[in-house]
C-alpha cells in the first residue's frame, strides 16, 4: 500500500517517507526488536521495561500492546492517497469500479494469507484459528476504504463516533448469557460469548474468546478510520510544520479523551475498548507526528533508511517467519560467537536473527521486489 502526496501546484506525486519509515519502525518490534529489547532490558537489570514487551494481560496499556493498532492506523493514513484517483468529486482519474475491484483484491489476498499462516493448508480445521493478524486488517482496511470511497469527511467522523460510542453501548446494556451486563471480565464478556457462539476452531489469547474476535473488529475499524483522518489531515493544503502541530494536538487531544473514558470503561486491548482505540490511537498520532515533523518536514531522512527498508514490504517477512527459521540460521551464523559471549549469548542469537531478517528485507528493497497487498 503506497503512501503519496501531491506537491502543491504539480500533478507530480510525492511518496511521504515517514509513513514508510513508521510502518517499518512499528513492524520492527515484530520481527525481533522486542525480542531484542528484552534481552538488552534483562541484562541490564531492568525488568519493568523488559514487560512492556508483552501484552497486559487483561485491562491496562504497556508499549507491546500498541504495535498493531499503530500498523492498522497507519493502514487508514495511506487509504486517503491511495484512494484519491477514485474520489475525486469533479473530474476522478479512474472508474471507481477499478477502486472496488482493487480493495476486493486486496481484502482476499488478506483473508487468504492469513488463513494459510495460521495453517489452512494443513487441513486440521478443527484445531486452526479463523481470525487472526492479517484478517483483521484485511477487513478493517476493507471497511475503511468503503467509507473513504463512499462517505465524505463528515459522514466518516460520524461513522467513526459511531463505532465508539455502540461498541459501548452494546457492552454496556447486553449482558452475555448466565453474566451481568457490563461483565467485563474474561468469564463474563460478552465479546468472548459472541467468539464462542459463532467461531469455530481455537481462540487466542485467552481461553474464552478470540484477541482478533467479531465483536471487536467494529472499533478495530475505527482505529483504522482515526489513520484515515490523519491521512486527510497530511493530503491537505496546509503548511508542512502546521501538519505536524495539528497531528500532535490531536494526539493529545486522543490521550486524554481515552484516560478520561478508561476510567468507566477500561483500556482493554484483547477486547480493544474504546477508550483503548482513543489512547492507543493517540501514541499512534504521536508518532507520526514526530516521524513526519523529522523527516518529511525538517528533511532529515537518512536514518530513517533501516525502517523503510522494513515499511516497504512488511507483510512479506511477516509471512516468511512462519515458515523461514530464522532462529536456526541465526545459531548457524553466530552460534560459535554465541558460544564464547557468556551472558550475553542471547543478545548475539536474537541479535543476528534480527540482521537476517532485516538483509533479507534489504535484499527484496534494492531488487525492486514487493509484496502488493
Amino acid at each position: 500500500m503506497s503512501t503519496q502526496d501531491k506537491e502543491p501546484g504539480s500533478s507530480k506525486q510525492k511518496r511521504l517517507v515517514s509513513i514508510d519509515a513508521l510502518r517499518g519502525f512499528d513492524m520492527l518490534w515484530i520481527l525481533g526488536g522486542g525480542s531484542l529489547f528484552k534481552v538488552i532490558a534483562e541484562l541490564c537489570g531492568q525488568p519493568k521495561l523488559a514487560e512492556q514487551m508483552e501484552h497486559v494481560e487483561w485491562n491496562g496499556f504497556r508499549f507491546y500492546d500498541l504495535i498493531f493498532p499503530t500498523f492498522l492506523f497507519i493502514v487508514g493514513v495511506v487509504l486517503p492517497f491511495s484512494l484519491s484517483q477514485y474520489t475525486s468529486l469533479d473530474a476522478p482519474d479512474q472508474p471507481r469500479s477499478q477502486a472496488w475491484i482493487r480493495i476486493m483484491r486486496r481484502t482476499l489476498l488478506l483473508l487468504v494469507f492469513g488463513w494459510i499462516y495460521n495453517g489452512f493448508l494443513q487441513f486440521n480445521f478443527e484445531e486452526m484459528r479463523w481470525t487472526g493478524v492479517l484478517q483483521r486488517i484485511g477487513i478493517c482496511y476493507f471497511c475503511a476504504a468503503v467509507a473513504v470511497l463512499l462517505l465524505n469527511i463528515r459522514g466518516q467522523v460520524i461513522l467513526f463516533a459511531a463505532l465508539l460510542v455502540g461498541y459501548w453501548a452494546v457492552l454496556r446494556f447486553i449482558p452475555a448469557p448466565g453474566f451481568a451486563a457490563y461483565d467485563l471480565s474474561q468469564d463474563g464478556n460478552l465479546v468472548g460469548y459472541v467468539d464462542r457462539l459463532l467461531l469455530p476452531g481455537k481462540f487466542c489469547c485467552y481461553v474464552v474468546g478470540d484477541n482478533e474476535g467479531l465483536l471487536s473488529m467494529f472499533p478495530a475499524v475505527a482505529t483504522a478510520l482515526l489513520g484515515v483522518f490523519a491521512g486527510h489531515w497530511l493530503r491537505s493544503e496546509k503548511k508542512p510544520s502546521v501538519k505536524a502541530f495539528g497531528l500532535a494536538l490531536a494526539a493529545c487531544a486522543c490521550l486524554a479523551a481515552g484516560y478520561c473514558w478508561s476510567l468507566t470503561f477500561p483500556i482493554n486491548k484483547v477486547l480493544w475498548t474504546s477508550s483503548f482505540v482513543l489512547w492507543a490511537g493517540g501514541w499512534s498520532l504521536g508518532l507520526l507526528a514526530a516521524f513526519y515533523f523529522v523527516i518529511d518536514v525538517l528533511g532529515f531522512q537518512r536514518w530513517a533508511f533501516v525502517f523503510v527498508v522494513i515499511g516497504m514490504n512488511p507483510i512479506t517477512m511477516y509471512l516468511m517467519q512462519q515458515f523461514v527459521d530464522f532462529k536456526e540460521m541465526a545459531n548457524f551464523f553466530a552460534g560459535g560467537i554465541a558460544k564464547y559471549s557468556g551472558i550475553f549469548a542471547p543478545l548475539v542469537l536474537v541479535a543476528s536473527a534480527v540482521t537476517l531478517k532485516w538483509l533479507v528485507l534489504l535484499f527484496l528493497f534494492r531488487t525492486k521486489t514487493f509484496l502488493r497487498v
